[in-house]
C-alpha cells in the first residue's frame, strides 16, 4: 500500500524535497511505494506554484488540513525554523510520521519535547541531515568502523558560505533570532555537528565564539535593524572518545560556494573530504613503509562517486555524484525504513536532532560565559 505524504512549505528547500519524491523511482529498484498527496503553503501564490510543479496535487494554505487527512501518513516539514515545533508536534499528535528540515527546533527544550512525543506515539521522526548520505562520507564511516584510522586523535571541519557578505542584504527570518534560533551555527554548523557525531561519536564539551560582524541589516522598508545572530561560528570541541577538534561555520567567507570539508586524524591514518570535490575521499594509511626515500606513504585518492549499492540502479555507480543525490538518498532511507522493518536506517532521528541541539545550546552558553561548557 502506498504511503501518503503531505509536504509543508514548498519554498526553495521544499522544491528539493518534491523533486526527490518525483524522481526517486528512477534511482531505486524496487522503490518504496508512496505518493505526495498534498502541499501546504503560506500563500495562494505559493499554492499555485506548487500545483504547477505537481499536477493533480491538492494544495492548501492551512497545514492542519493535511493533518486531518487519514490517507496522509507522513508529514514533510520544510517550513522556517520557528514553525517546526508547532507544526511537528501537531503532526505527531495527529499520528503522522515526520521528516523535517534541520535544525529540529529553535532550542534544546523544543527538541527534547519533540523527541519525547515521537517516542510516546511510536512514530518515526527523521531530519534532513543529508550529508550522511554522501558516498564518500559513507566510505569514511566504513573505514573508521573497520579501524583503518585507529583511534581518532583530532579533527577539523568547515562549512563556508559567502551569501551574507553584502551588508545590504535585507534582514529575513534567517537573520532573526526569534525565527531562526541561531545564525551560521544553526544554518551551517548544525550539519557539521551532526556529521562529526556520525563519524566520531558523542560530544563531551564545547568552547565557542559566535561573533556578529555585520551588526545591522536593512528591512524591506529601508530602515536598519540590529542583528543578534552569529555571522561566523568557531567551536573547539572535546569528544567522549578523547578526540578533540575544531568546527568552523561562516556565512561571510568570500569566494566560497558550498564549501563543506573535514579532516580526521587518527593513530593509524587520516581522512580528508571536500564537498566541492564530492566524488573522492582521500585516505592516508599509516601502516606502509617509509623506506627508502619515503616508500609508498602518501594520501590515496579513493573514487566514491555514486556508489550507493543496490537497490540504487541509476545512474551508474561510476557516474559523478551531486548535491541533489544526497537529499534523494536521505528521503529514500526514510521511506524504506517506514516500509521495511528489516532495513537498517542511517538517517538522523529526532534523538540525533536533539543531540545536535544540545551542542548548539552549549555553544551559545559558552559564548555567553566565555568558558568550556560540558554537554549532557
Amino acid at each position: 500500500m502506498a504511503l501518503g505524504i503531505g509536504l509543508i512549505g514548498p519554498g526553495s528547500i521544499g522544491k528539493v524535497h518534491l523533486y526527490c519524491y518525483h524522481t526517486l523511482p528512477f534511482f531505486y529498484d524496487p522503490a518504496p511505494q508512496y505518493a505526495v498527496l498534498g502541499v501546504a503553503a503560506h500563500s495562494r501564490r505559493s499554492c499555485l506554484q506548487a500545483a504547477a510543479l505537481c499536477p493533480g496535487i491538492s494544495t492548501t494554505e492551512d497545514y492542519r488540513q493535511l493533518l486531518a487527512r487519514p490517507e496522509i501518513e507522513l508529514i514533510d516539514c520544510c517550513a522556517p525554523n520557528y514553525l517546526h515545533y508547532p507544526m511537528i508536534s501537531a503532526a505527531l499528535l495527529a499520528g503522522k510520521h515526520v521528516y523535517a528540515e534541520k535544525p529540529l527546533a529553535l532550542n534544546e527544550e523544543e527538541a527534547k519535547q519533540l523527541h519525547a512525543l515521537a517516542l510516546e506515539r511510536h512514530l518515526k521522526g527523521q531530519i534532513a541531515f543529508q550529508y550522511r548520505f554522501v558516498p564518500a562520507v559513507l566510505r569514511a564511516k566504513e573505514l573508521i568502523s573497520q579501524g583503518a584510522l585507529g583511534s581518532i586523535i583530532h579533527f577539523r571541519a568547515q562549512y563556508l558560505h559567502s551569501g551574507y557578505l553584502d551588508p545590504k542584504r535585507p534582514l529575513t527570518w534567517r537573520l532573526d533570532k526569534a525565527q531562526s534560533g541561531g545564525g551560521a551555527l544553526f544554518d551551517l554548523g548544525s550539519h557539521l555537528v551532526d556529521l562529526l557525531r556520525f563519524l566520531v561519536g558523542e560530544y563531551k564539551a564545547v568552547f565557542a565564539s559566535l561573533p556578529t560582524f555585520i551588526p545591522y541589516r536593512p528591512l524591506a522598508d529601508g530602515t536598519m535593524e540590529k542583528v543578534e545572530l552569529d555571522d561566523v561560528a568557531l567551536l573547539m570541541v572535546k569528544m567522549a572518545s578523547g578526540a578533540q577538534g575544531v568546527i568552523e561555520a561562516s556565512r561571510l567567507a568570500a569566494g566560497s560556494e558550498d564549501d563543506l570539508r573535514f579532516e580526521l586524524h587518527g593513530s593509524e591514518g587520516s581522512l580528508r573530504f571536500k564537498l566541492m570535490e564530492p566524488n573522492w575521499l582521500w585516505f592516508y594509511e599509516g601502516k606502509g613503509s617509509e623506506e627508502p626515500l619515503g616508500g609508498s606513504q602518501g594520501f590515496k585518492k579513493i573514487p566514491t562517486v555514486a556508489r550507493y549499492g543496490r537497490p540504487a540502479v541509476f545512474p551508474s555507480p561510476k557516474a559523478p555524484v551531486g548535491w541533489l543525490r544526497f537529499h534523494l538518498a536521505s528521503q529514500y532511507d526514510l521511506l524504506r525504513s517506514l516500509q521495511d522493518d528489516t532495513y537498517q536506517s542511517i538517517g538522523a532521528t529526532f534523538l540525533d536532532g536533539l543531540r545536535v541541539q544540545e551542542v548548539l545550546a552549549a555553544a551559545a552558553a559558552s559564548q555567553a560565559a566565555g568558558r568550556w561548557i560540558e554537554i549532557g
